[in-house]
């Protein structure tokens, strides 16, 4: 058979190849399946050929009515044989793998209902089919999850932008008022005489004025952001500037600041100033989480993509269950605070291209981890 077909390939004329994607799937399947069709049916034919051959040879010394009677017999006996298991082969086989084939193509066109009917079946292509329509309704599932949730980040991210317009705009008004009162503040406090209590009072306004300003300030950078100033210098400066600032903030409490610098670490690409601020952020909020005496460590280390700045405490830790959210702005746990630092200080580390990890347990402090690459990698221009 095989001679005969290339001998007609070779009979016939000439012709230009089609195009590769002209070819339709459906005849590569079809000759697949006539592939798997002669292979179960050749050892069937194979043996019963080989019968015929038996029973021609062991109906020699017969007569020619009776050898003629006996082989044709067997030969109707091999035609039902092979009839029978190609019959069963396709009701019980074929069917079940076409219509697999037809459910399995209208999965790859987006249809996630659809499901096969041999799956009741107490045999391998009933397993077959049960494995089929679990792996559907999976995936059902799993698309009505990724719909929901890209849903609820559209909502958050039309709130979150509605929410900071409408504060970047409070923000602005409260600002200009304010610089009235502090002047106004300045003014009293300088008629005041030196040893007026009055002035207790005043310095305690002052404080407080200082205190909504730098509140104003962190709204106004987390919603209108600045790119970052990207130069490459020592990080080490830029953690041991924030280091000492910290410092000073801590004067009055028994809190002890240690730094441990990696000498060995190489000049970073990065803002400084940016990077400063955040690690100021984490710096507060470990002296904030320290009630009486403790402890702040602050290390910076190479690592395989750039550098790493760990900054851990001995305070109360942070809870499991608000441990999720405590990026998330204007998610805060105390009284005083905004919400905003840990955003404000993921945010400008996502825009070095870095990104920050906490691990916390209650009780026992946090541990804050930003990494940053060696250097910003530049975005390629889009292919026309």
């Amino acid at each position: 058979m095989h001679e005969a077909v290339q001998h007609a390939a070779k009979s016939a004329p000439e012709r230009a190849p089609l195009p590769t994607k002209l070819v339709p799937v459906d005849c590569r399947l079809g000759s697949v399946q006539v592939n798997w069709q002669l292979k179960a049916i050749a050892p069937v034919a194979l043996v019963l050929l080989a019968g015929l051959m038996l029973f021609v040879l062991a109906t020699v010394s017969l007569r020619d009515p009776q050898r003629h009677a006996v082989l044709v017999l067997a030969g109707g006996g091999a035609i039902a044989v092979c009839a029978t298991l190609i019959f069963v082969l396709a009701w019980f086989v074929q069917r079940p793998m076409v219509e697999l084939q037809e459910k399995i193509a209208r999965l790859g066109e987006g249809d996630l209902e659809v499901s096969v009917s041999f799956a009741k079946r107490n045999d391998e292509i009933g397993n077959l089919g049960r494995n089929f329509n679990q792996m559907v309704a999976q995936l059902r599932e799993s698309r009505y999850e990724i719909e929901h949730m890209h849903q609820t980040q559209i909502s958050r991210a039309e709130y979150f932008a509605t929410l900071g317009e409408l504060a970047a705009g409070l923000a602005h008004e409260i600002r200009n008022p304010l610089a009235g009162i502090a002047g106004v503040m300045e003014v009293i406090a300088r008629d005041l005489p030196a040893s007026s209590p009055a002035r207790t009072v005043v310095n305690e306004v002052r404080m407080e004025i200082g205190q909504i300003n730098r509140i104003l300030t962190d709204l106004l950078q987390t919603v209108r952001p600045h790119p970052p100033d990207m130069r490459r210098s020592d990080l080490n400066t830029t953690v041991e500037d924030a280091v000492i600032r910290a410092r000073q903030q801590a004067l009055s409490r028994p809190i002890e600041i240690v730094l441990k610098k990696d000498f060995a670490l190489p000049e970073i690409e990065h803002d400084s100033n940016q990077i400063r601020q955040v690690l100021m952020n984490l710096l507060l909020n470990a002296i904030q989480a320290i009630e009486g005496r403790g402890r702040i460590t602050v290390e910076t280390e190479a690592c395989a993509v750039g550098a790493a700045i760990a900054v851990s405490d001995t305070g109360r830790g942070i809870l499991p269950e608000h441990l999720p959210n405590i990026f998330r702005p204007f998610y805060t746990t105390k009284g005083a605070g905004t919400g905003l630092g840990l955003s404000f200080a993921r945010r400008i580390v996502e825009e070095h291209q870095g990104h920050i990890d906490v691990m916390s347990a209650a009780g026992k402090g946090s541990k804050f981890v930003v990494s940053l690459p060696l250097s910003r990698p530049i975005s390629k221009p889009a292919a026309s």
